[in-house]
């Protein structure tokens, strides 16, 4: 009797539970409704299979108890039992398969009309790539990929000089206009995934796979990976906008083209030393950082970091946030950088400057710190070296409390709360797996030890690029 009320109560509280649970689908704003059907198809016949069997077994445990005077009585065979189970679970199955492969062949079938999207997944961060004027994708080549040319592009493919390169940032999809997304791996497997499309697809390393959707509502989506891809899976984030017509175009015009990167002039440190005098108040005349005026120390940080940093004040996405006093303070200081090339030639100029390792002033406990940045190694190295292909900045021998105030404001969602700014929400996600205060210290006083080793491998490189040995 225990266990049939047991099973009764299962059953009861599932069914309480489906129809009062919060739960649900998000709206859906593709043209995908197929699917929700076929889920939902597939929701009602298991639930119902569920309440019947749930059911049955209630009735049988209740009927065929244990009671004085009854025996069991052995019935090995029973055609007519086995015929309707046959029949009803036939029916449910095509039931659960019919709505599936309806919409599976509407998936896989691409309408002609349909403009090619590329999306490239990596470790952990989403880019993009548009056809230009010609409405053709260039060649790529995963051999070619570098710094400088992150897509993989063939310089020599004319039809890939029009590309429109996004590189970690939003991508924009008109309303209403059907959209191929060919999908890319630079590693591992991920899986391009938005909840309001209901579309996803796995991006394979060394594949190009396809899926089609229709954006149908004007909005802002989150891009989650939808495949576990390492450690840094669940801050796998970007960003789609659908805009209008008119508002796609309006942005599109202002994106930059393959031959517009490529054809970007290299910095001229002399012009940047001129340049550089306002940024020397607060961040000193050799980039060493001052801590009287809050300016961390730029020397010997990274170029393609300096220049993500200086574009995402210029964008709003840094130094906007009402807590962010110091980054309010920098925000208008970018401003007489007026074009590209004005900010190649301070960071040019500031590559020159002497990459001495900051003074250290935080204090903790370096070994539970050295636990902790475990989980920063994927990105900023073992070595805090950091690494372009997760895009993340060099560490060591750079500003210790700057790198803690940083980290505070991660944190406390005072830098990176921008919907836009995905590169910083990724690092707010990780950063909070540094519960309080003195976590982080201990992290930094453990990348302090980083340092001279950093500074030790730096004249170690020097030594073999002037050709000497260790024994000349």
């Amino acid at each position: 009797m225990i266990v049939a009320i047991m099973l009764l109560v299962i059953v009861i509280g599932s069914l309480v539970f489906n129809f009062l649970s919060p739960w649900w689908f998000t709206e859906i704003a593709s043209n995908w409704g197929g699917i929700d059907f076929a889920v939902f198809v597939t929701f009602w016949i298991c639930g119902v299979a569920f309440v019947l069997i749930g059911l049955f077994m209630v009735y049988t445990t209740w009927k065929y108890r244990r009671r004085e005077g009854l025996t069991a009585v052995y019935e090995p065979e029973n055609k007519r039992l086995e015929w309707i189970l046959t029949i009803v679970t036939t029916i449910g199955v095509v039931g659960m398969l019919a709505p599936g492969l309806w919409v599976w062949d509407a998936y896989v079938n691409v309408p002609p009309q349909a403009r090619d999207v590329e999306v490239v997944g990596q470790q952990w961060s989403w880019s993009y790539r548009l056809p230009g004027e010609d409405g053709y994708l260039g060649a790529v080549d995963a051999r070619r990929i570098s710094v400088d040319n992150p897509f993989g592009m063939d310089p020599d493919d004319p039809r890939g000089q029009d590309d429109v390169l996004i590189e970690r940032a939003a991508l924009h999809l008109p309303v209403d206009r059907p959209v191929k997304v060919l999908l890319r791996s630079k590693d591992v497997l991920h899986d391009f995934y938005v909840p309001e499309f209901r579309a996803k697809m796995d991006a394979v390393p060394g594949m190009i796979t396809y899926m089609w959707f229709t954006p149908t509502r004007v909005g802002t989506y989150e891009v989650l990976c939808a495949e576990l891809c390492g450690i840094g899976h669940h801050t796998m984030r970007g960003t789609v906008v659908v805009d209008t017509a008119e508002d796609y175009d309006a942005w599109l015009n202002t994106q930059a083209t393959f031959a517009q990167i490529s054809a970007r002039p290299e910095g001229d440190p002399v012009a940047g030393q001129i340049a550089y005098a306002v940024c020397a108040a607060c961040h000193g005349t050799a980039g060493e950082g001052m801590v009287a005026f809050n300016a961390p120390k730029l020397s010997g940080q990274d170029p393609w970091y300096l220049r993500h940093q200086i574009l995402a004040y210029r964008q709003g996405l840094r130094g906007v946030h009402e807590q962010d006093t110091y980054g309010k303070e920098m925000a208008p200081m970018v401003l007489p950088l007026i074009d590209d090339a004005a900010v190649e030639n301070v960071i040019a100029y500031i590559g020159t400057l002497p990459d001495d390792p900051a003074p250290q002033t935080v204090e903790g406990d370096i070994h539970r710190g050295a636990s902790l940045y475990g989980g920063c190694t994927v990105c900023h190295g073992s070595d805090g070296g950091g690494s372009y292909g997760t895009f993340a900045p060099r560490v060591a021998g750079m500003t210790d409390w700057y790198l803690v105030r940083q980290l505070q404001n991660f944190r406390e969602g005072i830098r990176g709360s921008h919907r836009m700014d995905n590169l910083g929400k990724q690092m707010g996600l990780m950063s909070k797996q540094l519960g309080d205060d003195e976590a982080i210290n201990d992290v930094v006083a453990y990348i302090n030890t980083m340092s001279t080793r950093m500074t030790r491998t730096a004249m170690h490189n020097t030594i073999d690029d002037r050709g000497e040995t260790d024994g000349g």
